[in-house]
């Protein structure tokens, strides 16, 4: 009776070990993707999604999706046909979102226009010529907003020098529109004037930030790149203030 017993233990205990040695669709996924990705980049998640049997698999901020044993990857975003949602973009917002009062503003150029009750937050690189776009379209015509400018030197080696010399203009706000929209460079900057480039390129890289412009809005939202006005207005207009 005993060496039936310890029998069936052995064997429930084989099927057990042979169960937990049998790798997820998480894993399998995991270890057949990560090698073929460029840069030593590495997968942070992999989960399935609801629809047509696809894994999503993050990598940094971005989105991939692969079938269960990771043999296909598509890139690209998933629309729902019916409604026409961009299934892709409502799950890189919830990724990507932010907690907008823990950034720090002090180290941002900030500027009101209107009853700037409307809050959003830009990082732009001085050499950026998708920012200075931006700011001679969009951000002319908007009104009603307040700015935060974080500057994010990303592009060149010079561009620290230029966002040193306008965080330490007298006035900051207009050094930045003079040099942006009116290609007027601001004075070089005094040899002890403290500016927060390294806090700024920190904070940016820690909310994976991978070109300028990005805008960031008060509900933690963003939007990569240099949009239009009626984009933009429609963005603000879907966020309860």
């Amino acid at each position: 009776m005993l060496k039936s017993k310890l029998a069936l233990l052995m064997a429930a205990f084989a099927v057990a070990s042979c169960a937990r040695a049998e790798p997820s669709v998480e894993d399998t996924i995991r270890r057949t993707i990560e090698p073929r990705l460029s840069n030593g980049a590495k997968v942070d998640s992999v989960r399935a999604t609801p629809y047509a049997g696809l894994y999503e698999v993050r990598v940094g901020g971005e989105l991939l999706y692969t079938d269960k044993k990771g043999e296909y990857i598509i890139m690209g975003q998933v629309f729902e046909a019916k409604s026409s949602r961009n299934l892709t973009r409502e799950r890189l917002d919830e990724i990507n979102k932010i907690k907008f009062s823990d950034l720090p503003l002090e180290s941002a150029i900030k500027y009101v226009k209107g009853d700037g009750k409307r809050v959003i937050a830009i990082f732009e690189d001085p050499n950026c010529g998708y920012c200075k776009k931006f700011r001679q379209t969009t951000l002319k015509d908007l009104n009603n907003v307040t700015v935060y400018t974080f500057l994010y030197n990303i592009l060149s080696p010079d561009s620290f020098t230029k966002s040193a010399n306008v965080w330490c203009a007298p006035d900051r706000a207009k050094a930045w529109d003079d040099w942006m929209v009116n290609g007027k460079a601001a004075p070089a900057a005094a040899a002890n004037c403290a500016n927060p480039n390294d806090k700024v390129l920190q904070l940016g890289q820690r909310l994976r930030i991978n070109g300028t412009p990005a805008i960031f809005f008060a509900d933690g939202t963003r939007i990569p790149g240099a949009v239009d006005l009626k984009t933009l207005e429609a963005k603000l207009g879907s966020i309860k203030q």
